[in-house]
């Protein structure tokens, strides 16, 4: 005797199915758009139990290339299976297994970091529930008391999806703009040369595309944070150029980088190891688009601002994996002697289990926070030779950030905290070969340095070349 399944299998199904096919088939167009794309960041930063075999892939180019391109191509291939009702089952079993390895790489158990882009979780994530949901589908079979009716029913479901492909696919244009995937490729593509051309002066100039890398910086942890000990600084995305005199740069560094550069020199800087960013909360929503669109890299806030408590609360709220009071913040606040508020902001960031910074571009802001007593996670502190042409101490505007490196070197080889230092390159006065390696012999542990999207592979392969090496260090390694 059979029995009738419910009349509402026939449409919650069909658009549970669909829905999900969407979301697989947008994740793979999207790294495929974004040809800079790769999962090295997010292999090397895994945390689960098979962390130490995708830190090896992540490691090596050419298993990493293997995996991108599997990994897209599985997600678009899924998603339009899903989509389309087309080999359902067998688009479902793939679907599996590609969640199973994302959350194999970052399961949300007890002990580890459970923040994801868009809330927290423990145990159960959101591949969790659309892998049991997969699991639904491979295991469900129609319940009809006529073998023709289920196959017309079939046949409408499979072909619903086709007015959602076609609204999909105008969702996407949308979004991403009306560019040719054949334009885009050329352009970006790391297997083609990168030229840009000065429409103007009909000149044009190459630089360096990620098939040139040479390595990728090593990572290292602050709390249960693991960190290229390159990271990516945000002034020039944010339009904070530091161009001393120069007054239109700022604007024409913020024309540059429109939305979708910005995600192209998030992506190229993730594709080279570089797999955090530090910059202000007022690109949270920018970043936040960015992990929408596939990116997993890194955001450390320096909760800079108005309201301090507001700024570490918003950037909590918007993913967040490090805060840190920023440096001309603290600056201030240690000269108004308020330190109180300062353990305030260290108090609540901790309390969210993320790691709490304290920075400074004077040496007097972290000497007075350790006659306070304040111990933070890490220190952010500025540190740059200053023989550099425009480094006038006696009319200091706009062109120097460190004005005691000596001092500033010697203090911090005291401090057990792991550093951060930044203006490395004093706004692109000195060189990065230079001042990568005075900033990490002085004993940074890592370095916070801005780069155009052109620069990241050049600065990369520098920053690779000094640690290799042997470099001749005067305090011993906090990170």
């Amino acid at each position: 005797m059979s029995h009738q399944e419910p009349a509402s299998f026939r449409y919650i199904l069909p658009i549970l199915r669909i829905a999900i096919g969407w979301h697989f088939l947008y994740e793979g167009l999207v790294k495929l758009i974004y040809a800079g794309w790769s999962s090295a960041g997010y292999l090397q930063g895994s945390t689960g139990p098979l962390a130490a075999v995708f830190r090896a892939i992540g490691g090596n180019p050419a298993a990493t290339a293997a995996v991108d391109f599997l990994n897209i191509w599985g997600l678009i291939a899924v998603g339009l299976g899903l989509m389309l009702g087309v080999f359902t089952r067998w688009a479902s079993v793939g679907g599996i297994v590609l969640l199973a390895m994302y959350y194999l790489a970052y399961p949300p158990l007890f002990g580890l970091p459970a923040y994801g882009t868009d809330g927290a979780y423990l145990i159960v994530n959101r591949n969790l529930i659309e892998m049991l949901t997969l699991v639904f589908f491979v295991a469900y079979k129609p319940v009809t008391d006529e073998v023709a009716v289920a196959s017309r029913r079939q046949v409408l479901a499979a072909a619903a999806g086709l007015p959602v492909l076609g609204v999909f696919l105008l969702a996407v244009l949308r979004k991403h703009g009306y560019r040719s995937f054949e334009e885009m490729n050329l352009r970006t593509h790391p297997g083609a040369k990168n030229v840009a051309v000065a429409t103007p002066t009909i000149r044009s100039f190459q630089f360096s595309k990620v098939s040139d890398l040479r390595g990728k910086p090593p990572l290292a942890r602050i709390g249960n944070l693991n960190l290229s000990r390159m990271i990516l600084g945000g002034n020039l995305i944010g339009g904070w150029a530091h161009a001393r005199d120069l007054i239109y740069v700022s604007k024409l560094v913020k024309a540059y980088h429109h939305r979708d550069k910005v995600f192209e020199t998030l992506a190229l800087a993730e594709s080279c190891g570089v797999n955090a960013i530090l910059t202000n909360p007022v690109l949270c929503e920018t970043i936040n688009d960015y992990w929408r669109n596939g990116g997993k890299i890194h955001f450390i806030s320096d909760c800079g601002g108005k309201d301090l408590m507001d700024m570490i609360r918003r950037s909590i709220d918007r993913g967040a994996a490090a805060c840190y009071i920023q440096g001309a913040t603290a600056d201030k606040l240690v000269q108004e002697g308020k330190f109180d508020l300062m353990g305030k902001g260290l108090d609540l960031i901790r309390k969210n289990g993320l790691p709490a910074g304290i920075g400074g571009h004077e040496l007097a802001t972290v000497k007075g926070c350790v006659e306070q007593g304040l111990r933070p996670d890490f220190w952010m502190k500025t540190l740059h030779e200053c023989n550099y042409w425009s480094a006038r101490k006696d009319q200091q505007h706009d062109n120097i950030w460190c004005t005691e490196p000596e001092e500033t070197v010697a203090f911090m080889r005291e401090r057990p905290e792991p550093w951060i230092a930044f203006k490395v390159l004093a706004a692109g006065a000195i060189s990065p070969k230079r001042g990568f390696q005075y900033a990490l012999e002085s004993g940074a542990d890592f370095l916070c340095v801005g780069m155009y999207d052109f620069q990241i592979v050049d600065d990369v392969n520098l920053f690779c070349d000094v640690m290799k090496k042997g470099l001749v260090r005067g305090r011993e390694w906090r990170a």
